[in-house]
């Protein structure tokens, strides 16, 4: 014989206040959206703060796990030029070539003349960068996977990027 324990209610959290404020102001307002969007925001802003810290440990900032991560997901030889990673990571030129002083300062990568474009430069992980980013690409994904097991089993996390998936995707084909 089976005891089934009484449903606990859910746990209120700072959405759920912000909720409550604008019902009691504007009861006429569908909050629905802002319930799932807050939840993300905030998740994804403690998260990145969670794996910023990671890579500070090993002496990167954000920007720059971007920008050696950007080169090793390329594939050997991890090279790309300024202009593709500009545009993957959403920079301008600007933003970039200050990125790209610093760690080829800190021997992460280099940047040498395009072979087959003589105005044009290549920008290539080091061994050094290679080892680096792997390590943080590492320390990051621990950073994520404690946080998303702590709230929910492998069956529920699958659940959720697959809906995820489905508002992404959603989301920016109504965009484009």
């Amino acid at each position: 014989m089976s005891t089934t324990q009484p449903q606990q209610p859910p746990r209120k959290d700072p959405v759920d206040a912000i909720i409550e404020q604008w019902a009691e102001v504007r009861p006429d307002l569908d909050t629905a959206a802002m319930e799932v969007f807050g939840r993300i925001h905030r998740i994804s802003r403690a998260v990145g703060d969670r794996s910023e810290r990671a890579y500070s440990h090993l002496g990167l900032a954000r920007g720059e796990f971007d920008v050696l991560a950007t080169l090793r997901r390329s594939g050997e030889p991890y090279t790309l030029s300024p202009r593709q990673l500009s545009a993957t990571l959403m920079l301008t030129t600007g933003g970039m070539t200050g990125r790209l002083d610093k760690l080829e300062r800190a021997g992460l990568l280099r940047r040498s003349p395009d072979p087959h474009d003589r105005r044009g430069l290549r920008v290539t992980l080091t061994d050094e960068g290679l080892t680096l980013v792997d390590r943080a690409v590492g320390a990051g994904l621990a950073a994520q996977t404690q946080a998303l097991s702590a709230a929910l089993t492998p069956e529920r996390a699958a659940q959720l990027a697959d809906l995820l998936r489905e508002v992404l995707f959603a989301t920016e084909t109504a965009e484009g």
